[in-house]
């Protein structure tokens, strides 16, 4: 069975991120039966806790999983540990004083609990239930507002405990509606949207890089003036002669010169390190968990577009990266695209892919957006347009989210080879 697995984190009303959400689609899920559901989820925990490992996974937070009724009355619980795992109850999971009983026992273990895609419906077990459940999550794009109001009046009113999770947050509009009623946790892409401030300047540390990087896309590109430029500062000189160390541990030439740095780092890898140095920038002025996702997404579709480009042998993959790596770049500075596209001048194709025209580079984007957020539909069409098998749509998922997240929460590694 082919599934796709992917990881959606959980945020709070400060947007920290508090947890993730394991989820994962496989090809036969359409047929809907419960023995594909326990394989997919047996396969979820399996690619966690084996394959990538849970603290690589988890961030040292605590991630839920979609359990069917078999699962959740099957031995499989018993081998997980509470502190790693979440209980995800499936929407169509009967309520059923069986089940009540196992949420007791499972709760004496430690789970949290959460009820997923609630929807209000009669039932005396309700009381008996709730006692045992710690969130309860609605989908704000199916659960019209009536029906999210019924529940979240009777979740704040009875079961005051419970936290709300709103899902399928897409939009800063349905954030703050979800804030107003009374929603503790979110999830969804609404963080991949600018809250576009007044204020135009871009920081001056971040401005520099990118305008170093766009010297570095000059066909005629005069090594001395790149070199005097990187000179005007120390920080970026002293950046420079560390990723040079990195880069190559046994350097056994001295170096004497910035023009010397950059003529040994060759133009490529300059100009993946400015990229990392410019998010890092703007990492340093944004600790908030969206923000971290937010480049953690910019350097996942960076990553997944240059590694398409290599796999189909094209002579610019970094090109590519460039136009994953930017995709998101008015929500990481929180300014207007076409006033941040202007102070960089980047060529027209990279551009008009950045504003949403169809180019060359537009499908490989497209690829990267739908396999980010596991719209999984629509990584299968691209799969079949692009050529790609869906398995390797995987590999190329798993890959490029370890190495995003590594640059963001670790050091700047400047492994981008394929």
């Amino acid at each position: 069975m082919e599934v796709f697995v992917g990881r959606q984190p959980i945020f709070d009303a400060q947007e920290h991120i508090v947890g993730y959400e394991l989820l994962y689609r496989n090809k036969q899920v359409r047929t809907h039966s419960a023995a594909n559901d326990d394989d997919a989820t047996m396969q979820v925990l399996t690619n966690a806790l084996l394959s990538i490992g849970m603290d690589e996974v988890a961030k040292g937070k605590l991630c839920f999983v979609n359990f069917t009724e078999n699962l959740l009355m099957g031995p499989l619980l018993d081998h997980l540990e509470a502190k790693q795992i979440g209980i995800e109850i499936l929407e169509d999971v009967p309520i059923t004083e069986r089940l009540v009983k196992r949420l007791a026992v499972l709760k004496r273990r430690g789970f949290k609990i959460a009820m997923d895609d609630f929807v209000l419906y009669e039932n005396q077990l309700y009381k008996e239930l709730f006692q045992y459940i710690d969130y309860v999550k609605v989908d704000f794009l199916s659960a019209t507002p009536n029906e999210r109001f019924e529940i979240e009046t009777l979740i704040q009113t009875t079961y005051p405990h419970v936290l709300l999770v709103a899902e399928r947050v897409e939009t800063r509009g349905q954030f703050n509606e979800a804030c107003q009623a009374g929603y503790q946790l979110f999830q969804g892409f609404f963080f991949e949207q600018p809250q576009l401030v007044k204020s135009y300047e871009i920081p001056i540390n971040t401005l520099q890089y990118l305008q170093v990087l766009a010297m570095l896309k000059n066909q005629d590109l005069d090594m001395n003036e790149l070199a005097t430029q990187i000179e005007r500062d120390v920080a970026l000189s002293y950046k420079l002669m560390q990723f040079i160390r990195v880069v190559d541990p046994r350097l056994r030439r001295k170096v004497s010169s910035i023009k010397q740095a950059v003529v040994m780092l060759g133009i490529t890898e300059l100009r993946k390190w400015m990229y990392l140095l410019a998010i890092r920038e703007m990492k340093n002025a944004n600790e908030s968990g969206a923000f971290k996702q937010l480049m953690i997404m910019s350097l996942f579709r960076a990553r997944v577009c240059e590694q398409l480009a290599r796999r189909k042998h094209f002579k610019n993959p970094s090109e590519y990266f460039l136009v994953g790596m930017f995709s998101l770049i008015d929500s990481l500075l929180q300014r207007p695209l076409q006033h941040i596209l202007g102070q960089m001048p980047l060529n027209d194709e990279i551009i008009d892919t950045l504003i949403g025209k169809d180019t060359k580079y537009a499908p490989y984007l497209k690829f990267s957006i739908a396999l980010g957020k596991m719209r999984w539909d629509d990584v299968e069409t691209y799969c079949a347009s692009l050529h790609i098998q869906p398995s390797f749509a995987q590999q190329i998922y798993d890959e490029s989210m370890a190495w995003a997240e590594s640059a963001v929460y670790h050091s700047m590694k400047p492994d981008m080879k394929s």
